[in-house]
């Protein structure tokens, strides 16, 4: 006969662990949705998502039987603040990619808690679902259009980002402009003050530089007196020797100074 006391004892065991398991995975689930849903969001208020929804549940004016009902918001209205609002989840999900791989890294190094990691993955969740309702949301207004929704807000975004720039540079300009007249006006100063400086500095140092030149005296002129002149005459003699035909011998040459 089984003992069906002694079998007891071990299910009832089991019964009360499996039990006070549940109990703590359910309790610890719940604590941590609390914590979780008390944390600080990771984005500020999606003020575009919260105008689209209130354009699209804006009601109409009450108006009388008699009198044509007022209509609602228009479509373009409507599609336009879609647009807005596909562009600010453009920004929201780069910023995510963008801080994704820095968080994990200091995640991994303790330099971050729990806390911070579970705000940024609630942060990606709530981007998901907001994708896919805007995409649902733009294939309701025209078939196919989420398939291209966020390809125009992306243009869109591009472009407020050049206006802003060329809006800043116009800003400058003027400034810039006045900043580049006084450099003008000094520049232009500076080289009036050389050019006056060197007009005054040249009359007297041409003076002074004139005077400093050494007066070189002429040069004395050379006279040659008789007794430095030297005489020479030829022997007829001795010219016809030196003819092919002369007879040998030379000549005798006469030297002889002049007298005064």
């Amino acid at each position: 006969m089984v003992d069906w006391l002694s079998l007891a004892v071990p299910f009832a065991y089991l019964g009360v662990l499996i039990g006070s398991l549940a109990t703590f995975a359910s309790l610890y689930r719940k604590r941590k949705a609390t914590k979780a849903a008390s944390l600080e969001a990771w984005f500020p208020a999606h003020l575009q998502r919260d105008i689209y929804f209130s354009l699209l549940h804006l009601e109409p004016p009450s108006t009388s039987a008699k009198e044509k009902k007022a209509p609602s918001v228009p479509e373009s209205v409507l599609k336009a603040a879609l647009l807005r609002r596909a562009t600010e989840d453009i920004k929201r999900v780069m910023t995510l990619r963008s801080q994704k791989q820095a968080l994990s890294m200091l995640l991994q190094r303790g330099s971050v808690g729990d806390d911070l990691w579970q705000r940024f993955q609630r942060a990606e969740k709530e981007m998901e679902e907001e994708v896919r309702d805007v995409v649902t949301e733009a294939n309701a207004y025209t078939p196919n259009w989420g398939q291209t929704i966020f390809q125009s807000a992306n243009e869109m975004m591009n472009n407020d980002v050049y206006r802003r720039r060329l809006d800043e540079h116009q800003g400058k300009l003027a400034e810039e402009r006045e900043w580049w007249d006084k450099k003008k006006t000094s520049i232009k100063e500076g080289f009036m003050k050389e050019l006056d400086a060197d007009f005054s500095s040249s009359g007297p140092a041409a003076a002074v530089a004139a005077s400093a030149v050494p007066v070189q005296p002429a040069a004395p002129s050379v006279q040659t007196s008789d007794d430095d002149a030297v005489l020479v005459e030829a022997d007829p003699s001795s010219a016809a020797g030196n003819t092919p035909g002369g007879s040998g011998g030379g000549g005798k040459k006469k030297k002889g100074k002049g007298k005064k």
